[in-house]
């Protein structure tokens, strides 16, 4: 069939679960490469474009993971994980074998080790840790860096479809090894966001035109994608659709804080960082975009 894999002699029908501001973007992606997909959604409204695309509704996880052989995830944080998978109908009281979960969710490192030794236990289903970075922006348009622990040859199977959404996915060891990797990724991005929010409110408060600051620093050595993409929404208030909520990073913040504590690893600037994410939070409100931490230092309009 076009645009389908084949896969040990057999095409893979893949189903996605978890439908936020990641997951209906790429699991629109891999409609758009061809894939049959089966969906589900807590709120089945969030389902609808996705349904009208092509996708097939379930009415729970337990019946994606009866149709698909791949099952992606994508959920909030680790209770929604658990729910998902060991809750009513969940995963894991779908038959298992030869089945692979790709949780895209970024959650503790030991929190998805532990997920996924009972999932295997209760059903010999396979895991694999595989968080992303890139934002909405990178969901729409296939350019995520995805982030992978499990199994290499798990890895090497959910490859093709994995490339339908993103632009590079890593090996980084055994199961959460990928979330380990993302802690990393969050550290810098979110000292990014809180350093250029710094910067772009000193310009502005200089008298300086802080929406030049990206081409004025183009190709030196403050240049990055965070600078190009992060400062032009920070200085035109544009926080619609988001890139990332305040309480995903300060999720994520605060998960560094706690892995770095039980291997004696200082980190300072991410401390900070989740601390004016924290006030963001207050501030600003969950669910606003994580850039309006800008906000904190000047003009909240």
């Amino acid at each position: 069939m076009d645009g389908i894999r084949e896969t040990g002699g057999h095409a893979e029908k893949l189903g996605y679960v978890g439908l936020g501001l990641m997951g209906t973007p790429m699991a629109r992606r891999l409609l758009a490469a061809g894939h049959e997909v089966m969906v589900w959604n807590r709120s089945p409204t969030k389902a609808a474009a996705l349904v009208e695309a092509g996708a097939k509704l379930a009415n729970d996880p337990h019946e994606v993971a009866r149709v698909a052989s791949i099952i992606f995830t994508c959920v909030t944080d680790a209770a929604a994980v658990e729910e998902v998978v060991f809750g009513r109908n969940g995963l894991a009281e779908a038959p298992g074998a030869g089945r692979l979960v790709v949780d895209f969710s970024s959650i503790h490192p030991e929190a998805t080790r532990a997920i996924a030794a009972r999932l295997r236990q209760a059903n010999g289903m396979g895991w694999i840790d595989a968080p992303v970075s890139g934002g909405s922006k990178g969901a729409e348009e296939g350019t995520l860096a995805v982030m992978a622990g499990g199994d290499a040859a798990d890895v090497e199977r959910a490859r093709p479809y994995v490339l339908a959404m993103a632009r590079r996915l890593t090996h980084m060891g055994p199961t959460g090894a990928g979330q380990t990797t993302k802690l990393c990724n969050q550290v810098i991005v979110g000292g990014a966001m809180a350093v250029l929010a710094e910067a772009t409110r000193l310009a502005a408060n200089a008298g300086i035109d802080a929406a030049r600051l990206p081409e004025a620093l183009a190709g030196g050595f403050a240049d990055s994608i965070p600078l190009q993409l992060f400062v032009p929404r920070m200085v035109g208030g544009i926080h619609s659709p988001p890139l990332g909520q305040i309480a995903t990073m300060l999720k994520d913040l605060d998960t560094v804080i706690e892995v770095a504590r039980n291997t004696s690893t200082p980190v300072p600037m991410a401390s900070l960082a989740a601390q004016l994410f924290r006030l963001a939070k207050v501030s600003r409100g969950a669910d606003a975009d994580a850039l309006e931490i800008y906000k904190l230092s000047g003009d909240t309009d």
